[in-house]
């Protein structure tokens, strides 16, 4: 298992040898340091612990005079033996990973507020010719005349982004080890800033 945070800060384009442009996210990943491996013997379940962004001195409270880090995520493994390559007080840097690998990223979604069905699920709306009585940006009809009731689940209008969502099969087009970055192909979640979770299994 291999795994890295980082940060997003912007999308961009790079070239191939062939000219070709290539759509990209920049991340600022790690350096991660492991603050603690656990075992199903000694914890009963087998994760890794990582700390990323250290703390200044001034900045760290009481509580974190053990572990001075910003971010303190742990990440589960099927195994021991998933989680062989990690030590105590190790750090983990973009050195991790190669180029044309493929990667997980997850990270929390851009949130949208409040939004109607055809923003939030892609309906196509009513008609909007002559005559319409109703807004064309309507769900319809969302009961039944068996229950009498909207059934649970029902795609309807609600509150939009803002959660947890993971991007499978990611390549990683270049990676720059003197800067921590990592230049993945397409788009990830979140917006700059995101917190994200680079995994390859």
């Amino acid at each position: 298992m291999k795994v890295i945070l980082g940060r997003k800060i912007k999308m961009a384009q790079i070239f191939d040898e062939k000219g070709n442009a290539i759509p990209v996210t920049f991340v600022l990943a790690g350096p991660c340091k492991v603050l603690d491996v656990k075992t199903k013997e000694k914890d009963g379940y087998c994760a890794v612990k990582l700390g990323f962004e250290e703390l200044e001195n001034k900045k760290t409270k009481k509580s974190k005079t053990k572990e001075p880090f910003k971010v303190i995520k742990e990440f589960r493994g099927k195994n021991e033996k998933d989680l062989e390559s990690f030590k105590v007080g190790q750090e983990i840097n973009v050195s991790l990973f190669q180029e044309k690998e493929k990667v997980s990223v997850s990270g929390i979604t851009k949130g949208k507020g409040f939004q109607g069905g055809v923003k939030r699920w892609g309906f196509s709306g009513r008609n909007a010719s002559h005559g319409m009585k109703h807004e064309e940006r309507t769900l319809g009809s969302v009961g039944a005349t068996r229950p009498a009731r909207v059934i649970k689940g029902k795609k309807m209008p609600g509150r939009t982004g803002g959660e947890k969502t993971t991007i499978k099969n990611l390549e990683i087009v270049k990676i720059f080890p003197e800067e921590n970055l990592i230049a993945i192909k397409g788009a990830v979640p979140g917006r700059k800033g995101t917190l994200l979770e680079i995994m390859k299994r």
